[in-house]
């Protein structure tokens, strides 16, 4: 009968010698593969739809520009009407200039020659607006200009 006998073995130990190095391993995967986001949005920024769309290839010498309303913490500040966001700050038309001869000027002339400015504008922004910033945008030399969309629904 020494078939049915208790066996008295014990688990062992769980060996968490190796744990640290995995969870730095992950920890600094999710530090390499997570994108920041660099500017607080202070502007409310609803994407326009369009039909002919190309995605951008190189993004290392782009400038973006934000067009909106105010959002609502920022109205009692900023007001009703539609403004321009420049990293943190909201800004006019001649500080869009003065704002993209600095980036050309900071740059290395190799992405000096491609920089792009990519403007997202609201779908609801005054075309007379959009008008303004391409005047700015020609006379600070930045013929580059891309306008951030989605593609249209087909239904």
């Amino acid at each position: 009968m020494t078939m049915f006998r208790r066996s008295r073995r014990t688990v062992p130990m769980l060996n968490t010698a190796a744990l640290p190095d995995l969870i730095f391993t992950v920890l600094f995967f999710f530090i390499t593969v997570t994108h920041m986001r660099q500017v607080t949005l202070k502007v409310k920024y609803r994407v326009p739809e369009g039909t002919e769309l190309t995605k951008l290839t190189k993004k290392s010498a782009i400038t973006h520009i934000y067009i909106g309303k105010p959002t609502k913490e920022m109205r009692a500040q900023a007001g009703n009407n539609t403004r321009i966001q420049i990293n943190d700050k909201y800004a006019d038309i001649p500080a869009v200039v003065d704002f993209v001869t600095e980036e050309r000027r900071r740059m290395s002339p190799e992405d000096a020659k491609i920089m792009s400015v990519s403007v997202k504008a609201d779908r609801e922004t005054e075309m007379g607006v959009m008008s303004d910033l391409r005047q700015a945008l020609r006379e600070a030399g930045a013929l580059r200009v891309n306008y951030s969309a989605v593609e249209k629904s087909k239904k």
